[in-house]
């Protein structure tokens, strides 16, 4: 991908996976990679100051064997998921309007 990813982004990236259903590491990392060409080892930081904030919390569930840490959203990362996705919204709009030549201040 051409444009780099802010933590806030990636934080929103994040969320917005886990916001409907709760994730696995891998699967996360899998999805982002659609947005960003980044190695699986960049999104564990991210999940760990994700929990430090309490915006997800884990629990282990067993598959084929093995223990895997599933990431799941607090009330708190809800809210945050929230502002992040207004601020995205106000943000994409504004990009979109610069991009198709438009001035939407009218400062002309």
């Amino acid at each position: 991908m051409t444009f780099p990813l802010s933590a806030p982004m990636f934080d929103f990236l994040v969320l917005s996976v886990i916001v409907e259903s709760d994730a696995y590491g891998y699967q996360i990392s899998q999805i982002i990679k659609r947005a960003a060409n980044t190695k699986d080892s960049t999104l564990y930081p991210i999940l760990r100051r994700l929990q430090e904030r309490q915006y997800v919390s884990t629990y282990d569930q067993q598959y084929q064997g093995r223990n895997r840490k599933y990431y799941k959203i607090t009330e708190a990362g809800r809210s945050y998921h929230q502002e992040l996705l207004q601020e995205w919204e106000r943000h994409k709009t504004i990009i979109d309007d610069i991009v198709k030549g438009g001035d939407s201040n009218d400062e002309k």
